[in-house]
């Protein structure tokens, strides 16, 4: 993605503009208490006002998502298998990614279930957050996960932009892997024509997004005003109880790392925890793996880890590699599932984490709130849930996305610990 794409999508959620969409949520949810308090004569005039500009608001925010599958997935393969052909430690790179991503996502997919069972969502906050759905988007709350009969039998599609227009997700991801596989074998100038076409679109698309969260405190404020008059006070402990679970499986995920380091990297696990404090200063304080880098390559050079092995892995990681992503998405999606009482099948946990691995490929680096959108909606359509959730989540995405990146950048040095170890023993 270009620079001036990435600064312009990515200037409206920057910054102090993060803290005015949770402050949006905040007097949203307050708003809708206090109107339903007052009587209908003022709580359905307003329901009916602030339902209209939410509505508006999420179907603006939907519209980008299929264009920006199709297109975020041919540049990522793209860029994937480019980086594979770089030689020997590029290729272990490469393979190191895709075993940790298909492993982040099977966690995600396999333990929020569990957690969820374990620690459920209290049953009067589920409740609550249902009914206030119903009120932000009516299909969302009648939403059904199709049978696994016609799941499977719809992974190949007999018309692509028949399963575009309709939103089937898995066959048009089915069709594009095909396709940006095809892109990779053809001769180099046609390819470069089609990666930069593709790539043009996918930094359009992104721009877009921008603008459209430019927006989101209004966006939220009018969503969250139809949750708080329906939802009352339940919205708030179910939002806290989203931020606890989701940045939970991101920890989880953090702590994968340092097993990685020890166990395929060969550190002691003293040497590499001292290692990554400064890169995971850098990632708290910023949320972005890109300005954690310089911190990242000098704790490989305290590690001992080959400057061939940091100058190539470690950028490589910044551009393709966000170990977080699959796991902590998937936790997002079975989240909703769990607020809408949904309950999808193997069929359609199979699917998602199969697009959960594919979408981390071509995930962008952006502020959390940009690649929020970009990367869960094609899963959450794959797995059958509603995506009306996410334009609320918007709003308290800030603390899992700090977890997201310390996982990112954590996981980034164990993983250039064990390309180095991989590399050095076959030189």
């Amino acid at each position: 993605m270009s620079v001036d794409a990435e600064a312009a999508s990515a200037e409206p959620v920057r910054g102090p503009r993060a803290w005015w969409v949770l402050a949006a949520l905040v007097v949203g949810l307050f708003g809708g208490i206090l109107a339903t308090k007052s009587g209908g004569a003022i709580r359905e005039p307003l329901i009916q006002i602030t339902s209209i500009v939410g509505q508006l608001w999420l179907n603006a925010l939907k519209m980008t998502v299929i264009p920006l599958i199709v297109a975020l997935l041919i540049t990522g393969i793209a860029r994937t298998a480019d980086a594979a052909r770089g030689g020997r430690i590029a290729t272990v790179s490469v393979v190191y990614f895709l075993v940790i991503f298909l492993a982040s996502a099977i966690l995600g997919a396999f333990l929020t279930p569990v957690l969820t069972g374990i620690f459920p969502l209290p049953a009067s906050a589920s409740s609550a957050m249902q009914a206030g759905l119903a009120s932000i988007d009516t299909s969302a709350a009648s939403a059904a996960v199709p049978s696994a009969q016609d799941f499977v039998r719809n992974i190949v599609p007999p018309n692509v932009i028949a399963a575009a227009s309709n939103g089937d997700v898995l066959p048009l991801v089915v069709f594009t892997l095909l396709f940006a596989l095809a892109v990779t074998r053809i001769r180099d100038r046609e390819r470069q024509s089609l990666v930069g076409l593709f790539e043009g679109i996918s930094d359009t698309l992104l721009v877009v997004i921008g603008w459209v969260l430019a927006i989101a405190p209004i966006g939220v404020l009018a969503l969250a005003f139809g949750l708080g008059a329906t939802a009352g006070g339940g919205a708030f402990a179910a939002l806290g109880y989203y931020i606890l679970l989701v940045s939970g499986v991101g920890l989880i995920v953090t702590l994968a790392s340092y097993a990685v380091a020890v166990l395929a990297g060969g550190l002691r696990l003293g040497e590499f925890a001292r290692a990554v404090i400064a890169p995971q200063s850098v990632a708290f304080s910023t949320r972005s793996s890109l300005a954690s880098l310089p911190a990242m390559l000098a704790s490989a050079r305290v590690l001992k880890i080959r400057d061939e092995v940091a100058d190539i892995t470690l950028p490589m990681a910044v551009a393709l590699f966000r170990a977080s992503g699959p796991a902590m998405n998937l936790a997002v999606l079975f989240y909703i599932a769990e607020w809408m009482g949904l309950e999808p099948g193997l069929p359609h946990v199979i699917a998602a984490v199969f697009v959960a691995v594919l979408m981390s490929l071509s995930a962008v680096s952006l502020p959390g709130e940009i690649s929020f959108v970009s990367s869960i909606a094609p899963i959450g359509i794959a797995l059958g849930i509603p995506l009306a959730p996410l334009a609320l989540l918007i709003a308290v995405e800030m603390v899992p996305d700090i977890i997201r990146t310390l996982g990112n950048v954590t996981m980034d040095v164990a993983v250039a610990a064990a390309v180095d170890r991989r590399t050095a023993s076959k030189s």
